[in-house]
């Protein structure tokens, strides 16, 4: 797969089972060579959400894959492209058919789905596809900007104006998401894209980790240590007490210095 030599991305991803869950239902993907970045955070009991996030990251890898061609580098593509925000909602369909069929014919599995948060680079931009409360940040010349808006009960009423961000941070319900990959055949994910800039930092993270580090630490954070953030942002996340699996993934680009012809 051809990528553009202009671009280079340094990325890096971590996840752990925190301090109270048993099993870890979080998965991440570093696909260098498709300049592909994923995370899920899965959900159901009898291991549904470690099956669920597992198989919406393959999945989606593979999907992907086949269209490949698709996100091949070229000096006459026009960014933004709908044909490649397309084929990452179609990934995420694919994913979320995927573990509805297995859920089907393993009824202990019933209801088992995941959050999906996947970012494909191509040229100088980045594509991001989106379902569920795992997060996408943007990290540009200090300051950080929520790429992803949260498919969560609470953050909708925010939205609506029924409750204040201060109030949906305390809320009983802060963790019921209204949109999930595989609790039915087909899903409805957001798409978005976005031009990049030299120096800038993607984060890509489940609620375990934004749910208890705000975004200014986030940005200090991502500041600081840059590709080396993962397991930093983690350890802060069990210091509030790590009641939930946390992952992040962290995607520093820098633009090469393009070549010019010695004066003569």
């Amino acid at each position: 797969m051809a990528t553009d030599p202009q671009i280079s991305i340094n990325a890096s991803g971590a996840t752990h089972i925190g301090l109270v869950r048993s099993t870890n239902q979080d998965s991440y993907l570093i696909d260098e060579e498709m300049r592909l970045f994923i995370v899920a955070d899965g959900m159901g009991g009898h291991a549904g959400g470690e099956i669920a996030s597992n198989l919406c990251v393959n999945s989606i890898s593979q999907y992907l894959r086949q269209q490949s061609n698709l996100f091949s580098s070229t000096n006459e593509r026009q960014h933004p492209d709908a044909r490649i925000s397309n084929a990452m909602a179609n990934a995420i369909n694919h994913a979320s058919t995927k573990i509805y069929e297995r859920a089907l014919e393993e009824p202990s599995l019933r209801g088992m789905g995941t959050t999906a948060t996947a970012v494909v680079v191509v040229d100088k931009f980045a594509y991001v596809a989106h379902v569920g409360d795992s997060r996408c940040y943007l990290l540009r010349r200090g300051f950080i900007y929520q790429v992803t808006n949260d498919h969560s009960l609470v953050s909708e009423q925010v939205r609506a104006g029924i409750l204040t961000k201060e109030e949906a941070d305390l809320h009983h319900l802060r963790n019921v998401i209204t949109r999930s990959v595989g609790y039915q055949e087909e899903e409805d994910a957001d798409t978005t894209s976005l031009a990049l800039e030299d120096g800038d930092i993607l984060l890509l993270c489940s609620d375990g980790l934004h749910g208890k580090v705000n975004d200014k630490e986030l940005s200090g954070i991502l500041t600081n240590h840059q590709t080396a953030a993962p397991p930093v942002l983690i350890e802060r996340a069990n210091e509030r007490g790590g009641e939930d699996n946390i992952t992040a993934v962290t995607l520093q680009i820098s633009f090469k210095p393009t070549s010019s012809s010695p004066s003569t």
